[in-house]
C-alpha cells in the first residue's frame, strides 16, 4: 500500500534549509567528504582521488579555506615540499548537517 500525502503534514522545516549551499558544487563536496575520512591528506592525494587538476583543488581549497572549513598546512618530506588539507571541526560539522539534510530529503530507499 502507498502512502497518501496531504498538505500540512510536515513536521518542522524542511530539510533543505541544513543543506550548506557551499557543498552544492559536487567538486567541494567530494573534497570534504574526502577529507572528513582522514585527520589530514596530500595535496596530490585528494587531487587524484577527486579526479581534477591542481589549478581546480586549488581554487575550491581557497573557497573553502575562505569559509573556515579547511586549513593548508606547507611541509616538506625529504627536500620535496609538500601540502596537506584538513578538514576543521567547523567544516567537519557543516558536512555532516548537509549528509543529514540530503538523507532526510532522500528518505528510505
Amino acid at each position: 500500500m502507498t502512502p497518501v500525502a496531504s498538505a500540512g503534514a510536515g513536521q518542522g522545516p524542511h530539510p533543505r534549509h541544513g543543506l550548506a549551499p557551499l557543498l552544492a558544487s559536487a567538486v567541494r563536496l567530494s573534497i570534504v567528504a574526502a577529507l572528513a575520512a582522514v585527520e589530514k591528506a596530500e595535496f596530490a592525494y585528494v587531487r587524484d582521488l577527486v579526479e581534477i587538476t591542481d589549478s581546480a583543488l586549488s581554487k575550491q581549497v581557497s573557497r573553502l579555506e575562505e569559509a573556515g572549513w579547511v586549513t593548508v598546512e606547507k611541509g616538506q618530506v625529504g627536500r620535496r615540499p609538500r601540502t596537506w588539507l584538513c578538514l576543521t571541526e567547523e567544516g567537519l560539522a557543516a558536512y555532516r548537517r548537509h549528509v543529514a539534510a540530503l538523507t532526510a530529503i532522500a528518505g528510505p530507499l
